[in-house]
């Protein structure tokens, strides 16, 4: 099932597709769905960012990506970096490399605190994709990732909640700049699952419905340059685009 939050006179509003067409509902978190009865054509639909979360988090794999000597470790990225689908990414001026980086993004679906390998994936609404956009070289003056993933709508994100995903650690992850593949791998080439990672967090951190967790980037970060056209492409879900700017 797709979970889209869409665009319409009355506001942003939460919709399920069906057939081609977008069913909208009150609450995507609820169980069961309530239906509200309105509908919106797909291709009349302008998507949002699918959730406002309280919480994104990205992941560092320290394992096997380099020397840290740590396991995973998890940082804050701050939710005014937001960005729907489509929204200009404005590139911070002279502050070295922007990259962008294509990622697996999980939706929490229900309070998750310290969760254990057997439940992790129930607390999960379903996955979308995301790009972790970073101004890479702030990176080794600032190891707590705050100035290289500060800038204006730097997290992109959509364009919907795919719930149906059979197995997260075995997604294909394509980035297209200007129509042509920059990167080609997966969440398969990630050092630490999904569960892992969310076992490791809820250990420190209760996450909400809505919250945001950025697996990773699989070797999918690529430097891009005002005016580039980046789509993030997650195979199962669909696909992100966004322009430099």
């Amino acid at each position: 099932m797709r979970i889209a939050r869409i665009k319409t006179a009355e506001g942003a509003r939460h919709a399920v597709e069906h057939n081609g067409t977008w069913h909208h509902i009150v609450d995507p978190f609820a169980e069961p769905l309530s239906y509200t009865g309105q509908t919106t054509p797909d291709a009349d639909a302008v998507f949002l960012a699918p959730v406002r979360p309280a919480v994104v988090l990205g992941i560092g794999h320290n394992r096997t990506l380099n020397d840290h000597p740590l396991p995973i470790q998890a940082w804050h990225k701050s939710v005014h970096t937001l960005a729907d689908p489509n929204d200009p990414v404005v590139a911070a001026r002279d502050r070295g490399t922007v990259n962008v980086e294509g990622e697996l993004a999980v939706i929490i679906g229900k309070q998750a605190k310290e969760l254990t390998p057997g439940n992790a994936l129930e607390h999960v609404l379903g996955y979308t994709c995301v790009n972790d956009v970073t101004n890479v070289d702030q990176g080794l003056v600032d190891e707590r990732n705050f100035q290289g993933k500060a800038g204006v709508n730097y997290t992109p994100l959509g364009p919907w909640i795919e719930t149906d995903l059979p197995d997260p650690d075995r997604v294909g992850i394509d980035v297209i700049v200007n129509g042509a593949v920059q990167a080609n791998s997966g969440t398969y080439n990630l050092p630490s699952s999904v569960v892992e990672c969310l076992v490791y967090v809820t250990s420190w951190l209760t996450l909400e419905p809505g919250d945001v967790l950025m697996t990773g980037a699989p070797g999918t970060a690529v430097a891009v340059q005002p005016g580039d056209h980046v789509e993030i492409m997650v195979e199962q879900i669909g696909s992100l685009t966004n322009r430099i700017s």
